[in-house]
Order: structure tokens, then sequence, then C-alpha cells
């Protein structure tokens, strides 16, 4: 059976950001599954340990199918989908394809597009510019990896774990525009979005300030924008009571 039998247990889906993969949500779903709790982290195509499935060819819509995948196969329901940075493009196309097997959505300081955008569209003009050179200047259709201190990550450890896990991004997943029927989760009845603050990734206010606009739950973490390895424990408390 692939949903918890104790009626108060959740089914969470965490979705990683670029770069990452399942194993950034690992002190996360370690607490979640403690408390009694089913937890799926996809690792998404080409990256972490599917690194071996990198081509150019992977894009925004492999990702989308990538976790709509898992909750159709794992037969999962009133899931708690969260995505985190990129990932939250990927969570509002499985939430426009598959809404009637999710409860509620989680936007961890996270891109959230409209149609028509894509996950470059979104980014200032100035880092939009950077990321299409950086690109360029390496394989051409992977984008390098950041430092796990560009995420927030301070403590030297976590950043030595960080850095040795992320991996480069295909490009084609930014470049890619996504294709929705409804405005990004519309038909899911809990939505809350989390902005990360410190130290904040400034661009993704516009993301917290769009979802307050439109009637979502929100809410800041004094954290930096790896809030599942930076505070895994708020984090986890969190899902758990507003999720």
């Amino acid at each position: 059976m692939s949903q918890p039998e104790n009626s108060n247990s959740k089914t969470f889906v965490l979705v990683h950001g670029a770069f990452h993969g399942g194993w950034c949500w690992r002190p996360v779903a370690d607490l979640l599954r403690a408390a009694g709790h089913t937890v799926f982290t996809p690792t998404l195509t080409g990256l972490g340990e599917r690194l071996h499935l990198l081509t150019p060819e992977v894009n925004l819509s492999t990702h989308i199918q990538d976790v709509a995948s898992l909750l159709e196969w794992e037969n999962l329901r009133d899931v708690v989908l969260v995505g985190h940075s990129y990932g939250g493009g990927v969570v509002t196309g499985v939430a426009d394809r598959v809404a009637d097997r999710i409860g509620s959505i989680v936007y961890l300081d996270a891109v959230v597009p409209t149609s028509g955008q894509s996950m470059l569209d979104v980014q200032p003009p100035e880092r939009r510019q950077g990321m299409i050179d950086r690109t360029a200047s390496s394989s051409g259709w992977t984008l390098p990896t950041n430092s796990a201190e560009y995420y927030g990550v301070t403590d030297k450890a976590d950043q030595a774990w960080v850095d040795s896990k992320c991996t480069p991004q295909p490009f084609a997943t930014f470049t890619q525009k996504i294709t929705l029927s409804d405005p990004p989760a519309a038909r899911i009845a809990k939505r809350l979005y989390i902005l990360c603050t410190n130290p904040p990734l400034p661009y993704m206010r516009q993301f917290y300030d769009a979802a307050v606009a439109a009637g979502w739950n929100a809410m800041e973490m004094e954290t930096g924008h790896d809030a599942m390895v930076t505070e895994p424990e708020a984090l986890s408390r969190i899902l758990l009571e507003k999720a």
C-alpha cells in the first residue's frame, strides 16, 4: 500500500532545486519519517545520482514528468507537494497536470512561473545574462554549479556536503517555457509560500509578494536559501503545522 494507513499521517513529496538532488532533503525527510509520515525525495533526471542521464535534451518537461510519474506510479493522493527554488517551476507544472493528487502545495523560496514563462525569464536581467554566459563558457548546454555559500549555507561541514553533491544543471530546464491550463496552483486547496530572508535571494521576493496578493498563506524564515540544509528542524515543523 503506497499511502500510510494512519489517518494522521501525511505524504510528502519534496522536490529539490537546480544543481541539487533528492539528497539535499535528507535531514528534513529523516525528521518527517521519524514523526510517522511518508516521504518521497525524487532526484530529477540528469542530476545527483541520476547524473548519468544528463543530456542536452533534458528540459523542464522532463522534470515535471519525473514527479508526475512518481505520483501516478506510487498511486499517491492528498500529497503535500513541496518545491524548492527551481523546483517551484517543476511543482507548478505537476500541479497543473495532476491537481487531483495534491492536497497542498508549498513553495520554499521558489520560482512560481506563469504560463509562457521560462525559468530564465523570471531572473533579473543581470543574473539572466550571467547564466547565459556561464553556460556558453562551459559545455554550451549545462549551467555550472554555484557554491553552497551562495545558497546561504554557513556551516563548514554543510558547505562541504552541498559542494560535493551539487552537479551542473541542464540549461534547457531554464530556457523551456512552461505551458499551464490555469494560473499557478489554482486548483490546489492549500497553498503556502515560504520566503527565506537571511541572507535573501532578492529576486524571490516577487514570488512571495504575488502569493500574498493572490491570497495564499505566506511566511518568512530567517535563514538562507537552502533552508532544508540550514534549518531542517524549523522547516519540518512548518511543513507539519502549516502545509
